[in-house]
């Protein structure tokens, strides 16, 4: 193994920083906007599109929250958003940190649109523990398209037997192995070193 691909939200990210329950868990507490309808307007219309940039977000965003919520600007709503899915999993983190020492670069794989996958890097300071991030916003297509794991692959200047790569959807997984990466599943609760196949850990 090169090259260690990682998955954010279910594998390195989980919910709220506070107690790492789902990120709109309280949003029509804390910002009077109904998750249900949120998803029906912006999530379900128009997220296809923009999670792999064919059009940004913040625009769509306004557009909607204008019709189901007059009060709350985009802006808000992304700031909220953000901070409230970024839980992030310190231990693995640490695993992490061990491999990369070890010469295994290390990529973000994953399914994002820019705005986040900026945060992510930056605010949330994933750029210290990464090598970089490969995103389906930036590529044109998302996990699970062949397409992805192509273009991934040459982000990462290195041949498909060389990578391994971990993710909590079985799809993504069926996906990265029929492209011929090396791909185990992540499950709650696992360690980094337990998932790993035996030929992806460093000799």
């Amino acid at each position: 193994m090169k090259v260690l691909m990682v998955d954010v939200d279910g594998v390195l990210i989980h919910g709220r920083p506070a107690d790492g329950l789902p990120h709109f868990t309280y949003l029509e507490r804390d910002l009077g906007l109904r998750v249900e309808l949120l998803q029906q307007e912006f999530f379900q219309t128009h997220w296809d599109d923009i999670i792999v940039g064919r059009e940004p977000m913040e625009p769509r965003l306004a557009s909607v929250l204008e019709k189901i919520a007059p009060h709350l600007s985009a802006e808000t709503l992304i700031d909220y958003w953000f901070e409230n899915d970024s839980r992030l999993d310190r231990a693995l983190l640490d695993a992490l940190a061990a491999l990369r020492q070890s010469g295994i670069t290390l990529f973000l794989a994953t399914n994002q649109e820019h705005r986040r996958a900026g945060y992510l890097m930056e605010e949330a300071g994933l750029d210290a523990h990464f090598d970089g991030i490969i995103y389906s916003a930036a590529l044109g297509h998302r996990k699970p398209s062949p397409e992805f794991f192509r273009l991934a692959t040459e982000r990462a200047g290195a041949l498909p037997g060389e990578i391994a790569f971990i993710d909590d959807m079985a799809e993504n997984i069926d996906a990265a192995r029929q492209f011929g990466w090396n791909a185990a599943q992540w499950t709650a609760g696992a360690t980094l070193g337990a998932t790993l196949p035996a030929f992806a850990r460093p000799a």
